[in-house]
C-alpha cells in the first residue's frame, strides 16, 4: 500500500483483492482461505464480504463460501464489449492484411470469451458470435491463454471442466494438452487445426503485458490457411498483437 494512502484508499485496495482472490480460487472460496491469502484479519475480511455482497459484487453459497456475485458478468461484458471496440482497427487491419477472419478473446472463469470479430470478405469464412464462450482446450485462443499460465493452473482448470471434444481432432488429455502448450510457448503462438469444427484451421497468438490473459487469432477453411499462410500470418500477427497491447498501457 503506497505511504500516506488514506482508510478509504486502503478499503478499496482490499476489496478489489478479495474480488481477484476469489477469481483466482475458481470463483468460491472459504473465509479462512481468504484471510490466509489477503493476510488480512477475520473481522476485517467479514466486514467487506458482507458489504460486497450487500451490493451484488459477492454471493454467500449454501456451504458457507464465498463466491464472485452478479453484478460483476454486467461490468465484464461492458468491459470487454468497449476493449473490443477499442481494439477493432487492428483486427480490420489483420483481414485486410491477410484475408480471413479475425478474434480477439479473453478469459472468463474456465472459459474463452470472443469479445472482438472482423470477418473474412470470402463467402467462405469462419465466423464465431462475440459473447460467445467455449473450452480453452479446444481453440486457437484458448490454447494460447493458456500457454501463459502455468502447467499446474492449467491442471487446475481442466480438472473443473474437463476436456469434451469438439472434434475427433480435439486434444482429450491433459498430457496431450500440456504438450502442445509447451510447443505453443517455443513456437511464440498456438495452433487450432479442426479441433473446434472440421475443416478449420486456427493460427492465434497471446497479448503481451494484458491485465487478464489475451490472446488474437486468424482462422479460415484449410483449403486457404495451409502452411504458406502460416509463414505469412505469424509476422503480422506480431505486429497486430504489440499493437493491441499498447492500447492497453
Amino acid at each position: 500500500m503506497p505511504a500516506g494512502a488514506t482508510d478509504g484508499v486502503k478499503s478499496v485496495a482490499r476489496v478489489f483483492d478479495l474480488l481477484e482472490l476469489i477469481a483466482d480460487a475458481g470463483g468460491d472460496v472459504t473465509l479462512s482461505e481468504l484471510s490466509t491469502s489477503a493476510n488480512l484479519p477475520l473481522p476485517t475480511i467479514h466486514r467487506l464480504l458482507r458489504t460486497l455482497v450487500s451490493l451484488g459484487y459477492a454471493r454467500q453459497l449454501a456451504n458457507r463460501r464465498y463466491a464472485l456475485g452478479p453484478k460483476l458478468v454486467r461490468l465484464g461484458e461492458v468491459a470487454n464489449r468497449k476493449f473490443g471496440q477499442i481494439a477493432m482497427p487492428q483486427l480490420k487491419d489483420l483481414v485486410e492484411r491477410l484475408g480471413e477472419t479475425a478474434n480477439l478473446a479473453t478469459i472468463d472463469g474456465d472459459r474463452v470469451i470472443y469479445v472482438s470479430q472482423a470477418p473474412s470478405p470470402h463467402a467462405m469464412r469462419m465466423l464465431t458470435e462475440v459473447g460467445r464462450r467455449s473450452f480453452l482446450h479446444s481453440t486457437g485462443v484458448g490454447k494460447a491463454i493458456l500457454a501463459q499460465l502455468g502447467d499446474d493452473a492449467v491442471r487446475e482448470i481442466i480438472a473443473r471442466t474437463g476436456m469434451p471434444r469438439a472434434t475427433e481432432r480435439s486434444l482429450d488429455s491433459i498430457e496431450a494438452l500440456l504438450a502442445d502448450l509447451a510447443l505453443t510457448r517455443e513456437r511464440g503462438y498456438a495452433i487450432d487445426d479442426g479441433e473446434q469444427e472440421i475443416g478449420v484451421r486456427c493460427y492465434a497468438m497471446s497479448v503481451p503485458d494484458m491485465p487478464v490473459p489475451t490472446a488474437v487469432s486468424v482462422s479460415g477453411p484449410v483449403a486457404r490457411v495451409d502452411e504458406s499462410f502460416a509463414e505469412r500470418s505469424v509476422p503480422v500477427l506480431r505486429e497486430i498483437v504489440a499493437e493491441i497491447s499498447a492500447l492497453a498501457t
